[in-house]
């Protein structure tokens, strides 16, 4: 499936980093000032919340995330990065950049890969 290609694509260029690149991309959902909700980040991932929960776990174990009480409402969650996983991003970005540019050349440019994204979303809607 393309889908996995393109994971492959980007473990092989995060390797170094230590990341996945489904680890990458749930770091880089949680880079934001206001830690977000478990369910707004499973939804932008296209994720249930027990694979996000998953997900979370080896990242949490490195400290490179959070999971902790939000102060509006103790019963639900906001999940944070820490500052141990905005180093790992900032160590990673170029080699994710690197990823991103090589396959812009092998899809044939900007355009190709725009068109594989709207493709993408098309599957990705219910």
């Amino acid at each position: 499936m393309p889908v996995r290609l393109l994971a492959r694509h980007f473990d092989k260029a995060l390797a170094p980093s230590g990341l996945t690149s489904g680890q990458f991309s749930l770091l880089m959902t949680l880079n934001r000032p206001d830690p977000p909700r478990p369910g707004a980040v499973a939804a932008l991932l296209a994720m249930d919340r027990t694979t996000l929960t998953a997900n979370l776990k080896p990242l949490t174990r490195r400290g490179l995330a959070e999971i902790a009480a939000d102060p509006e409402d103790r019963r639900a969650r906001r999940l944070l990065l820490t500052q141990a996983g905005q180093a790992a991003l900032i160590a990673a970005l170029p080699a994710w950049r690197d990823a991103q540019r090589d396959l812009t050349q092998v899809l044939g440019g900007a355009a190709a890969v725009a068109a594989m994204r709207s493709q993408l979303a098309a599957l990705a809607q219910p």
